[in-house]
């Protein structure tokens, strides 16, 4: 029966224990996936390298040169009458080193050279008989038996050397292989083997939105954990689903959420992994990512960002042995070639679904595109909704009102907006997020923070504070712009002041009359600045408004085909040519003389946008600056402060929603 510990020696087992466990530091290291070398180990390598370099640099070698093959009695001669400085015997040879010494400068290093006659020590002969021990001689008579001690104390330098640079190599081989899978470790896959059971398992039901894109993702995820269900009717697993959408709309945490949901192994990478400094490496770590996922199979690949690798290919005049192309090959090769009954779903995500190559693109590689799309005003205050769950959040707040004020938002934005506000409160000292919190934060993203340091003069001021307003009058009296949301004066970001115009509800289409009232209303400022301080005066501050103005009439006329004298006619296509040394450029499919005809046009657009902003000005001038007269006092307003202006006016049309 084992004797039970008493409570001192179980004292003392701890203390041994808790002596015995790995410092905080190392199980660090050794978590974060292998035990790291220190950095003193890299700093000794490079002083023995230099040490070895330096003595090598510096030192002095000497070398003997055999002039004459002679007889033994030649020798004997010149050792009796001392002519050398020294008879070395080794191996039967016979070697007379003369006394004359010849100093060489070569590459810093002084080489000294011995010139010697050399013969064969007869047999049966002692160096009696011979006379080469003679006592009275002073010439040194060296006799050598150990060859091999000689050779190592003459090439141990020389060794030692290359056996530090060998470590060296190896050393840095690792590192570069993450010293996994020795020094050829860089060609192994990169990915990241999520497990299900992992504590931030993810599933669809923590994503807000996003129905129908999820509807497309529970599908293969029904399929890998029920497969009979659909292999008995013949329906095949999709080799590769691609996510495209754009930047923070949830592509990668649909992958996580694929990964918590299905149960199998889910490999992780980044289209950038794949490719690095050696040719080959990225189809290599293809093979690799592949291999592994086949031997867990059923599995999922998920490469984010992949149009780093599967971008279209080129012509074939310098580019058929790109890297990034030969890692393009082996993945389409892996997905659909001879070796096709697996079981391994490659999930891919990208912003760039229109750069990829069409061989990734075709069925039997990537069977499913799903569209992730910006979400809706629902879908946004769902997401807000989220994000705002672990947070103090004032019961006052209605996010249903700033998911209305979000249009355009992306999940990632609406995240970020909620941190700004959450850092914002911090900041305040407030003991939770209030509705003015929530709204300074969408500025904030929007447009940035409020430059107080810059300096401007009253007149500047007034200026800004009128061509705002010309903004926002010109945007009222017009059906088809958008609300007033706010006007400040207040320079924010690179703007040195701001009209907001707010969309009530999320738009699919765009009318003909709302691209031209936006161009109107564009203009607005610069419109004010002419009527209230002379064409002379007009400033720089409307750069930003006519560049924009410029492309809305540009894409009116030559994209959607809104002009009647050219019609419904596609003129912005570009098509692509070469030139004899692979090189590509983008030209207009259209003639000298049509491109003149849509630059008239497009002048003429803007020059009547341009006339009817101005008249809009002119018959409301007197209200003009009175709204910009109590803006350059409050140098902020808000939508119902500015409506207030027109409540008694009845020329005010009601908003299209078109």
């Amino acid at each position: 029966m084992a004797k039970k510990p008493s409570p001192s020696s179980r004292i003392d087992l701890a203390k041994k224990a808790k002596s015995n466990a790995p410092s905080k530091e190392s199980q660090t290291k050794i978590e974060n996936g292998r035990f790291r070398r220190p950095n003193w180990l890299a700093l000794v390598f490079i002083l023995l390298i230099a040490v070895a370099l330096a003595a090598g640099l510096f030192r002095t070698d000497e070398k003997t040169v055999v002039d004459d093959k002679v007889g033994i009695n030649a020798i004997v001669a010149n050792y009796q009458s001392g002519a050398y400085s020294e008879v070395v015997i080794r191996d039967g040879n016979v070697r007379g080193i003369r006394k004359e010494i010849e100093e060489t400068l070569v590459a810093g290093r002084i080489i000294k050279t011995k010139h010697a006659d050399e013969t064969i020590l007869p047999p049966y002969d002692t160096l009696a008989d011979l006379g080469l021990n003679d006592p009275a001689n002073p010439t040194k008579v060296t006799v050598e038996k150990n060859v091999w001690g000689n050779f190592l104390v003459e090439f141990l330098p020389t060794l030692l050397l290359v056996v530090i640079f060998g470590v060296v190599a190896f050393f840095l081989l690792g590192r570069m292989g993450g010293m996994g899978g020795g020094p050829m470790g860089f060609m192994r896959s990169r990915a990241k083997l999520y497990e299900p059971s992992d504590k931030d398992k993810i599933t669809f039901a923590d994503i807000a939105g996003a129905a129908e894109e999820k509807e497309d993702l529970v599908e293969v995820v029904d399929f890998l954990k029920n497969p009979k269900k659909y292999e008995r009717l013949g329906a095949k697993i999709p080799r590769g689903i691609l996510m495209a959408g754009p930047p923070g709309t949830g592509k990668t945490l649909l992958a996580r959420a694929v990964a918590g949901e299905s149960g199998v192994p889910f490999f992780s990478m980044s289209g950038s992994e794949f490719v690095e400094m050696f040719v080959g490496v990225g189809a290599a770590r293809v093979r690799d990512l592949f291999r592994e996922a086949k031997e867990k199979a059923p599995s999922i690949i998920f490469i984010d960002e992949i149009d780093a690798i599967g971008k279209r290919r080129s012509h074939g005049m310098g580019g058929g042995h790109e890297e990034r192309e030969q890692t393009l090959n082996q993945i389409l090769t892996e997905m659909d070639g001879f070796d096709n009954e697996t079981h391994v779903i490659v999930l891919a995500a990208t912003n760039r679904a229109d750069v990829l190559d069409r061989a990734l693109l075709r069925p039997g590689r990537f069977d499913r595109k799903v569209s992730i799309n910006l979400p809706n005003i629902e879908d946004r205050a769902a997401v807000l909704q989220i994000h705002a769950k672990d947070k103090p959040i004032d019961k006052s707040v209605d996010l249903h009102s700033i998911a209305s004020s979000t249009v355009g938002f992306s999940g990632a934005d609406l995240a970020n907006l909620v941190n700004e506000a959450a850092i914002l409160a911090g900041r305040l000292d407030a003991k939770s997020i209030t509705q003015e919190h929530l709204q300074k934060s969408i500025e904030k993203v929007l447009m940035g923070n409020t430059r107080k340091s810059l300096a401007m003069t009253d007149y500047e001021k007034k200026i800004i504070a009128y061509h705002e307003v010309g903004h926002a009058l010109v945007g009222k009296m017009l059906a088809h712009t958008d609300p007033v949301h706010k006007l400040s004066i207040l320079s924010r970001g690179r703007a040195l002041g701001v009209t907001w115009f707010l969309p009530e509800k999320d738009r699919v289409l765009v009318s003909k009359s709302k691209f031209r009232d936006e161009i109107v209303s564009l203009y607005g400022g610069r419109v004010a600045e002419e009527v209230f301080f002379g064409n002379e005066h007009v400033t720089t501050g409307a750069s930003n408004d006519i560049e924009r103005a410029t492309d809305m009439a540009r894409d009116m006329i030559m994209r959607y085909g809104f002009d009647e004298e050219l019609g419904p006619e596609n003129l912005s296509s570009r098509a692509t040519e070469w030139n004899y040394l692979g090189a590509e450029w983008e030209t207009l499919p259209i003639s000298p003389k049509t491109h003149e005809i849509v630059d008239g046009k497009v002048r003429d657009l803007l020059k009547s946008a341009y006339a009817a902003a101005k008249q809009i000005v002119l018959e409301n001038r007197d209200l003009h600056a009175q709204i910009a007269e109590t803006l350059l006092e409050k140098e902020e307003m808000l939508k119902e402060e500015f409506d207030a202006f027109f409540a008694w006016n009845t020329n005010v049309p009601d908003k299209f929603p078109g």
